[in-house]
């Protein structure tokens, strides 16, 4: 019968029962490695990414609002609080908007408002979107099944004429009629 070793330390395994174990720790190690790599674990179960938005997000509407001659305060009421602002250019507000999405492709926009003083000298904005394309641009939820909410006009050519109904006659307002006085005369 085999003596234990008297220290936990002597303690040695057969040689190949310990090329084993390295090479099952090697592997193991390896595998988690590229775990790191991908977005999803066992290729089904991925971690939750959050949005990240930063910035002012501008909309055609409202650049077209801002015109020469509008103060700083007018500018900062449409646009709101400038992203950045530069101690050295305080002629210059920057409103810079950034959408990272994971497995999206980064949004990214920039609008630069020029002073000339007090008041707008003018704004550089590339091809801002709509309001309503910026928010379809932004929103998670794709439904085909949401309800249409206008006619084109092959539909509303289509639609029967409106039935016209006389209204009733409105309720007398005011003395109607006479009543007999409540005293004899």
């Amino acid at each position: 019968m085999p003596s234990l070793p008297s220290s936990p330390g002597s303690l040695r395994l057969p040689r190949p029962l310990s090329l084993t174990c390295t090479l099952a720790a090697v592997a193991l190690l390896a595998g988690c490695q590229s775990l790191q790599r991908t977005d999803s674990f066992l290729g089904f179960i991925t971690p939750y990414r959050i949005d990240i938005v930063q910035g002012n997000a501008i909309t055609q509407e409202q650049a077209v609002l801002v015109k020469p001659g509008l103060t700083r305060l007018q500018v900062r009421d449409i646009l709101g609080t400038p992203l950045v602002t530069d101690p050295f250019h305080a002629n210059r507000w920057d409103y810079i908007f950034t959408l990272r999405r994971p497995g999206a492709q980064l949004q990214r926009r920039s609008v630069i408002v020029t002073f000339d003083g007090d008041v707008v000298k003018n704004i550089d904005a590339p091809e801002l979107p709509a309001e309503r394309d910026f928010v379809a641009s932004i929103s998670r939820i794709k439904d085909p099944r949401a309800p249409k909410l206008e006619l084109t006009d092959a539909e509303r050519q289509a639609l029967p004429p409106p039935v016209r109904r006389e209204a009733p006659a409105p309720e007398p307002v005011g003395l109607v009629r006479e009543y007999p006085p409540l005293e004899p005369s």
